[in-house]
């Protein structure tokens, strides 16, 4: 039964002090009426006896001692879910903001999700095609998996992140029911607006569920985003059986609005004066990607985050690295010389590709395409580095073939079209076609069987065509 209080004790913030509760839990959704007639809603933070620490999603904005009436719900907080969703645009915290009314006749979930018996978690195979050959070669996302972008200020991940939502797929001849989660964290109108007219005008709205927190909403709103955006993931996935792609952008946006609230609740600061709890807050949100036993879909997570002063020390990317498989790593200098997109191949890896490819899921010489073009591509910066001190035309025959490679692999494979949807195939027989620029000699990561099958002399070609 819901009880209903007459005031505030304080007001600090996002924060508010109740004084006089009783049987109240941690993590309890509370209303506020403000004036009579506006309707807010916040989560108990904090019991310390009868005293509960409220945080209101929608700001304290109006918000006085003697104006405001409470009522604990006696939930925790709560979104709709509905396979209806799909196609739909959601403010932060799950609420319709595209005109279209309330999902009806839905029910309800717990954003904080269902405890996962481990036990009951297979392992991630098979995999997501993005269309983008430098993921889909190098860094391939297998389905279950959490792997994230790591970004900087001004890279073009929200162009990238557009562009996978387009082009996913789970591959060309699979039937089976695939959907995107779009979730944004404190984003600009302008950068939601391009969310928005890009799925509309590509056509995949219609299995897009996008939830969106503005820069201009209340900060504590971001924290409640990302749960909200999992939760409907999770039950498209384990109840309905589709495969679901969790895009999460940006988690530095998240972190800090955590950052924010703990010092308003003075909160003794860790590093770069994030919380202490930072780790298990993204923890909780990361590991809530996989595949469930007795469930045919999976929950697959690609978080963008953008590092500070692109410093991949940083506590948000570093504690990152700990929980997830992996990260495709943006680079500015590849951006500063028009590549797109400027994905930097030899830091990024995908812990758990060597399981979802290969024979019966992409094709046989996958993996030892993929370690050839790593080893390729590590001694062309060799060769650069020497061509830096001693001139390029000193350099051997060999030095200035990889040099000739390099150009070529950053140009074709690593660069693509903002539009442009490769097939894994034409991805897979493009890295062949480069590594015929190099002496079939050099090519010692690679089975002798599939030299015989797949490679081609194609240094003449290259040089016909120039």
């Amino acid at each position: 039964m819901a009880i209903e209080y007459l005031g505030l004790s304080s007001i600090n913030g996002p924060l508010v002090v109740l004084e006089g509760v009783e049987n109240a839990f941690y993590d309890e959704i509370v209303e506020f009426i403000v004036d009579h007639n506006t309707r807010k809603m916040g989560r108990i933070v904090e019991l310390d006896e009868d005293k509960a620490v409220i945080q209101v999603f929608e700001g304290t904005e109006n918000m006085s001692l003697d104006n405001t009436h409470t009522r604990l719900t006696g939930h925790p907080m709560e979104v709709t879910v509905s396979e209806e969703m799909l196609g739909r645009t959601f403010n932060g915290i799950g609420e319709a903001i595209d005109g279209l009314g309330p999902i009806a006749d839905a029910e309800k979930r717990d954003v904080n999700g269902l405890p996962l018996n481990p036990v009951r978690r297979e392992y991630p195979r098979n995999y997501i095609r993005t269309g983008i050959s430098a993921i889909d070669g190098l860094t391939t996302l297998i389905r279950g998996q959490k792997l994230p972008i790591f970004s900087g200020n001004g890279l073009p991940h929200d162009q990238l992140a557009a562009q996978i939502v387009k082009q996913a797929s789970l591959g060309d001849d699979s039937d089976e029911q695939f959907a995107v989660v779009f979730g944004a964290m404190g984003v600009k109108h302008d950068v939601a607006e391009f969310f928005r007219k890009t799925f509309e005008e590509s056509g995949v709205a219609d299995h897009v569920c996008m939830f969106l927190n503005l820069a201009n909403d209340p900060v504590v709103e971001r924290l409640i985003t990302p749960k909200v955006a999992l939760t409907v993931a999770e039950y498209l996935a384990f109840e309905k059986n589709m495969h679901i792609l969790v895009i999460l952008t940006d988690m530095t946006s998240f972190a800090e609005a955590m950052r924010e609230v703990s010092s308003s609740r003075g909160e003794i600061p860790s590093r770069k004066g994030y919380p202490g709890y930072l780790y298990s807050e993204l923890a909780t949100i990361y590991e809530r990607a996989g595949i469930v036993d007795g469930a045919n879909g999976s929950v697959t997570q690609l978080p963008i985050l953008t590092m500070p002063n692109d410093d991949i020390t940083h506590p948000i990317p570093d504690l990152t690295g700990y929980i997830t498989e992996g990260q495709i790593v943006l680079d500015r200098n590849l951006h500063g010389q028009a590549v797109y997109p400027p994905i930097s191949i030899l830091p990024s890896l995908s812990r758990l590709m060597k399981d979802g490819i290969g024979k019966g899921y992409t094709r046989e010489d996958h993996q030892d395409l993929a370690n050839q073009l790593f080893s390729a591509y590590a001694k062309v910066g060799e060769a650069r580095n020497l061509a830096s001190v001693i001139g390029e035309d000193e350099l051997s025959p060999i030095d200035k073939q990889y040099l000739k490679f390099g150009e070529e692999f950053e140009k074709r494979y690593i660069g693509q079209g903002p539009t442009e949807n490769r097939t894994m195939m034409e991805t897979l027989d493009l890295g062949w076609e480069l590594l015929g620029l190099l002496p079939k000699e050099e090519l010692d990561r690679i089975d002798t069987k599939l030299i015989e099958k797949y490679w081609k002399d194609t240094k003449e070609t290259l040089e016909t065509e120039e």
